[in-house]
């Protein structure tokens, strides 16, 4: 558990991202692949479903045992928290009520929020969108972790450590990365999640403020969902620096495993990028591809050339317009 792995810097490249060729191969080959792009109907249907079980999970809680909560926070609270921060992700390309209702998708999106307990919907869409828009970008891309996370996570027992507490590097890697004047929306999401969390914990006491919290801590850090972390983006082949997963768990996750499609295709919800990989198969069938996250999660930590500097970064060149 104490080997060091063998990187000491990131892959640095000297070509773009291959996304935006690759998108504009596939559409001059494929143009009815445009019909997808544009709102999923069912979207916030779904997301309203699933705030309704959590509010409904809250009073639930409210009278357990506290081993039962624990309990229950893992094994549930858990999967429904990270699958509503991949509902946020969704919304975050506008696909709840589409690109020409912008600020409608932006307030849904705390509204989808509120059952995760930490306010960053309105954060994670600055960032997010740099991150397609810039992939790999040095000091812009905060997807990819820092020196830090480079240097010190690198045996194999801090790197199952920094699996664990996924969630703060999330959390503090854009104020080391790209920090941004706050804006008037992360005010707001702030102001709305605080005000919900009092008023949670008014009416219900404290174990449903823990399931909510600690749900959205433990489903973001060792858990099997959270392999797509680390299945997205980390370099496993060299060559290669997004990957897909074609496996079950996208049913829980809007189908954020399609990642190649939907760095592609951005702006086509994750309900239909397995019809543009159906549709444009030779353009997929044969990128490295993954079918466990579990097992992701497994092989990073336990091969020795796997950490967080395995991923690939470009120096950005020209003008960067960020969020």
């Amino acid at each position: 558990m104490g080997n060091r792995v063998g990187r000491e810097d990131y892959e640095w490249v000297y070509t773009d991202q291959p996304h935006a060729d690759r998108r504009k191969e596939i559409l001059a080959k494929y143009p009815e692949i445009k019909t997808l792009m544009g709102p999923d109907r069912r979207l916030k249907w779904i997301v309203c479903t699933m705030v309704v079980i959590q509010f409904l999970a809250f009073y639930l809680v409210k009278d357990l045992d506290w081993k039962w909560v624990l309990f229950w926070t893992y094994s549930f609270g858990s999967c429904i928290n990270h699958s509503m921060t991949l509902a946020i992700h969704e919304i975050s390309h506008n696909t709840a009520f589409g690109n020409s209702k912008a600020t409608w998708n932006r307030y849904f999106a705390m509204f989808a929020n509120l059952p995760i307990g930490l306010p960053y919907s309105a954060s994670f869409k600055r960032y997010h969108l740099d991150h397609h828009r810039y992939l790999g970008g040095d000091g812009v891309d905060v997807d990819i972790p820092t020196e830090f996370e480079g240097w010190f996570f690198c045996t194999r027992f801090r790197k199952l450590i920094w699996i664990i507490l996924q969630p703060l590097f999330y959390a503090v890697r854009p104020l080391c990365i790209n920090p941004k004047p706050i804006s008037q929306l992360e005010v707001t999401n702030l102001v709305f999640q605080v005000a919900f969390n009092i008023l949670l914990y008014w009416m219900w006491g404290a174990k449903p403020v823990v399931y909510m919290l600690a749900g959205s801590m433990l489903g973001m850090g060792l858990h099997p969902i959270s392999g797509h972390f680390i299945a997205e983006h980390y370099m496993f082949l060299k060559g290669y620096e997004t990957y897909s997963y074609y496996g079950s768990l996208n049913l829980l996750t809007f189908n954020v495993g399609y990642h190649n499609e939907h760095h592609d295709f951005p702006s086509i919800p994750g309900r239909r990028l397995p019809m543009v990989k159906e549709i444009a198969s030779e353009y997929y069938q044969d990128l490295p591809q993954y079918t466990s996250w579990v097992h992701v999660l497994y092989d990073f930590i336990m091969d020795d050339t796997l950490s967080p500097y395995s991923r690939v970064k470009r120096k950005l060149k020209g003008d960067i317009k960020q969020e």
